[in-house]
Formats: structure tokens, sequence, C-alpha cells
């Protein structure tokens, strides 16, 4: 339950601070990401024995790489995305959003 209302705090700030910025020209967006397989994992982000299964729960049945998330951050700090603001993306092999 922490968590998921971490996760929630999260998006509603993301909406909230975009509308109160935009007219400074600042823009707030989130990256949500799904299972990513980082270095973490192994060193104890996980039980050893769930590792060898991390991300089989989502429809593309793996984990994500870094490098899969690395594209969108660098289109939402370019100017490509200066029409976008107060979205938060999901980076999750297909899970959808809550």
């Amino acid at each position: 339950l922490d968590y998921a209302t971490t996760k929630a705090a999260i998006v509603a700030f993301t909406k909230a601070l975009a509308k109160q910025v935009v007219e400074r020209g600042i823009r707030v967006n989130a990256v949500a990401p799904g299972p990513i397989w980082t270095v973490l994992q192994p060193s104890g982000g996980q039980p050893a024995e769930k590792i060898p299964h991390f991300g089989e729960q989502v429809p593309m049945k793996r984990p994500g790489q870094p490098a899969e998330c690395a594209p969108l951050y660098v289109l939402l700090a370019s100017q490509e995305s200066s029409y976008i603001t107060g979205e938060v993306f999901g980076v999750t092999g297909g899970n959808p959003l809550p």
C-alpha cells in the first residue's frame, strides 16, 4: 500500500506542478519505469530466488534495460518535447499505469 500511495502521489504532484509553473515556461513530466534490469537487482534489489523471474509478470515477459528508457529521458530534455507537460510516461513492458 505504501509503495502504491507514493506512486499515485508522484503522478498527482507532476500534474499539479506542471499547471503551476507552465506560465514561467517550465515543463514538468515524469517517467514511471516498470521492472528495469540494473546492477541493483542482483546486489540486493531482489531476493536471489526472484532474480531469474524478474520482469516475467509484464506482457513483454522480460525486464527492460536502461538503454530502453534513455531515449525517453533525452526526448523530454529536448526542444522536441516543448509542447509536452504534465505527463507521466510509462516504460513498463506493456503494463498499464494505474
